[in-house]
């Protein structure tokens, strides 16, 4: 084949896939009855909330420093008692601790359904059932923290030296011992790290919390954007922005000084 027709057939075979991509674009509009006329007609109310947006209101954030504190606070306390209530199931969710296929199962099962349900979806569950507040968020961050960090940590235990095990074994150790003595230390840095991930993805997640009632300055969010102040909401995002930077240099720096 010439140069010239291999370069004829590559511009067709391009030509196809662009094709292709429109045909789909416009089935998949149809199907989802989404009306892109609007998007363009209405186009005009993105300049104007734009040239509000990029001119946060400064004076504003002496107000955002309580809500912003209370966040930080939701996120730490709700990773703290997540991590607690994972350290023990994820040993549980492990044979190498517990010996029985059965019970590991079972607890992996409990793991695999926490894990499954949105973090927002949780919260909207919690705010129904224990109402507004800061301590539904802390709930929320609690058992979101449990499913992951405990998905995390099982899986590091099964990746340890298991000659140490072998050794306690055979000295006639318990199996509450054997966890203790040869697999915490083993795993102990990994958990410290898998800890502050945590809190550093409950500092974002508890940010937008508020949208469902859950407290923090989400709260202060949703209402900004709902009273059309967009200046506030400029810096309100402008505060989460330097925070959760701030958080995960914090975060990234704890976990490599562990690993």
């Amino acid at each position: 084949m010439k140069i010239k027709d291999t370069v004829h057939f590559k511009w067709h075979k391009h030509l196809m896939i662009v094709i292709i991509l429109i045909i789909f674009f416009q089935l998949s509009a149809m199907v989802t009855e989404a009306d892109f006329q609007k998007v363009v007609t209405n186009s005009d109310q993105f300049g104007v909330f734009l040239s509000r947006l990029i001119r946060p209101d400064f004076s504003y954030f002496p107000k955002l420093i309580a809500p912003l504190i209370k966040t930080l606070q939701m996120s730490l306390l709700g990773t703290f008692i997540g991590v607690l209530i994972a350290i023990p199931v994820s040993f549980l969710a492990t044979t190498v601790v517990t010996g029985n296929q059965i019970v590991s199962t079972i607890f992996r099962l409990v793991l695999g359904i926490v894990r499954t349900i949105p973090t927002l979806l949780l919260a909207a569950l919690f705010v129904a059932i224990f109402g507004i507040g800061e301590a539904t968020g802390v709930l929320t961050i609690t058992v979101f923290t449990f499913g992951m960090v405990s998905q995390l940590m099982f899986q590091a235990i099964e990746t340890i030296d298991f000659a140490p095990i072998e050794a306690q074994l055979a000295v006639g150790a318990t199996r509450t011992q054997m966890a203790v003595w040869a697999i915490a230390p083993q795993v102990f840095s990994q958990f410290a790290s898998y800890s502050f991930y945590a809190f550093e993805v409950n500092v974002r997640a508890s940010t937008v919390l508020g949208y469902v009632g859950a407290g923090g300055i989400g709260v202060i969010l949703n209402s900004s954007l709902a009273l059309l102040k967009y200046e506030r909401v400029s810096m309100i995002i402008l505060t989460i922005l330097v925070t959760v930077a701030l958080v995960d240099k914090l975060s990234e720096a704890v976990r490599r000084s562990l690993l």
